[in-house]
C-alpha cells in the first residue's frame, strides 16, 4: 500500500467513523483514535462486503456501498463504545 493509499484510507476512516457516530444515538465515551479505527475497518469490510455482492462497480458514487460502511461502522461505535464503558477502573 502506498502513502496516499494509506492517508486516503485514514481520511475515509475518519469520514465513515464520524458518520457511524452520529447515527448511534446517546453520547459515546470512546477516543477519537478508537472512531478513526473502527471507520478504516468498516470502510474496508463494507468495500468488500460490496464487491462480494456486485454492488461496488458503479458508475457515479456507489450509494450501496456508503451505505453498508456506515451501517458497519454505527454497529461498531454502538459495540465497542458499549465494552469501552464498562472498563473496570482500579
Amino acid at each position: 500500500m502506498t502513502v496516499t493509499g494509506i492517508i486516503s484510507a485514514i481520511i475515509i476512516g475518519l469520514i465513515i467513523g464520524a458518520l457511524g457516530r452520529l447515527v448511534v444515538p446517546g453520547r459515546q465515551a470512546i477516543p477519537i483514535w478508537l472512531t478513526i479505527l473502527i471507520g478504516i475497518g468498516a470502510a474496508l469490510l463494507g468495500t468488500a462486503i460490496a464487491r462480494a455482492a456486485g454492488w461496488a462497480d458503479t458508475s457515479g458514487v456507489d450509494w450501496i456501498e456508503v451505505f453498508i460502511q456506515v451501517v458497519l461502522a454505527a454497529v461498531g461505535v454502538a459495540l465497542v463504545s458499549g465494552l469501552y464503558g464498562r472498563r473496570s477502573i482500579t
